[in-house]
């Protein structure tokens, strides 16, 4: 009995250490979904933005429809719950420069990350109200909307350089 007892022993160890490193793989798996769920959200961001900033600056023509879908689009985006696609830990220091620029200190305690997403929607609906009207309008609410992105990013975001 007893020779039989150690190599059941070790077959639990193994499947304990299994199941442990197949918990972790899920977590990353889940983490790393999370990240890229959120760089797309980043990534409609700057498209819709750029579109606006092209009109602001006259890149491009003005468009009284696109830049209220524009407009409509970021306040949408600004609105998400965003929880899910930021999970404690899927931080730079954490998952590495490859993985994500995501800053620690958007998880500390005391960390304003709330407030400058309220700014964000403030600012997107000012939008959202303003730029289809005219040009002027356009260019009046666009200010806002990058010093918010550039608020949080400043803060919050591993600069490239």
């Amino acid at each position: 009995m007893r020779h039989l007892t150690l190599p059941v022993l070790g077959l639990a160890l193994v499947a304990s250490f299994t199941t442990v490193a197949s918990s972790d793989t899920a977590a990353n798996e889940a983490m790393l979904k999370a990240i890229k769920a959120r760089q797309a959200q980043m990534q409609l961001y700057a498209f819709n933005l750029g579109q606006l900033g092209a009109m602001a600056k006259g890149e491009m023509p003005y468009d009284a429809g696109l830049a209220s879908a524009a407009a409509g689009n970021l306040a949408q985006l600004s609105n998400l719950n965003g929880a899910a696609v930021w999970p404690m830990g899927s931080d730079i220091d954490s998952l590495g420069k490859d993985v994500t620029t995501a800053l620690p200190a958007i998880w500390q305690s005391g960390s304003d990350v709330g407030a400058k997403a309220a700014a964000l929607r403030d600012a997107t609906a000012a939008m959202q109200a303003a730029a289809g009207e005219s040009l002027e309008s356009l260019q009046g609410a666009i200010g806002a909307v990058g010093a918010s992105c550039g608020g949080c990013h400043k803060v919050y975001r591993q600069s490239d350089s």
